[in-house]
């Protein structure tokens, strides 16, 4: 019996990994990584109609947009707004940079808004407190799992 095994150096995983699934293309391609600088994807146009209020508010943010010419890897098939031939745009949607620093600054700020908003609603839920019946406002979320068997 021990001569009809198949010897342990021809069996090797190589031989027997699964083929790759197709997975569905990515509709805005990422673009390949810059240190200290985060990419976005801003509205340039929605419907054929330019959206010019969209892209200089972004601009006023500090997002600044990205040459074509410094990321070959996008392949792009139609320029469709000339003023912006030289930049990257993709269905509407122009990609930019913007420092990483800034990125994270403008995270922070949002990020206070909404603990402080979080904050005026808790102080406002509050007030209609009843010492009879008491509001409890805990945030907390538990995860359970059902019983097995």
């Amino acid at each position: 019996m021990a001569e009809n095994r198949i010897k342990r150096d021809s069996a090797t995983r190589e031989s027997k990994t699964r083929t790759r699934a197709w997975q569905r293309p990515e509709v805005l391609p990422t673009p390949t990584p810059q240190d200290g600088y985060e990419f976005h994807w801003v509205r340039v146009a929605t419907q054929g109609q330019v959206d010019a209020t969209n892209v200089s508010s972004k601009l006023r943010e500090g997002w600044e947009p990205v040459r074509a010419e410094d990321h070959p890897e996008i392949t792009m098939v139609t320029v469709e707004n000339e003023r912006f031939a030289d930049n990257v745009v993709i269905g509407g949607l122009m990609l930019c940079k913007a420092p990483a620093e800034l990125v994270q600054e403008r995270t922070d700020y949002y990020n206070q808004q909404t603990k402080s908003q979080m904050n005026s609603v808790d102080n406002n839920l509050m007030r209609e407190n009843d010492p009879r019946m008491p509001i409890f406002n805990e945030r907390k979320s538990t995860v359970s799992f059902g019983r097995g068997g």
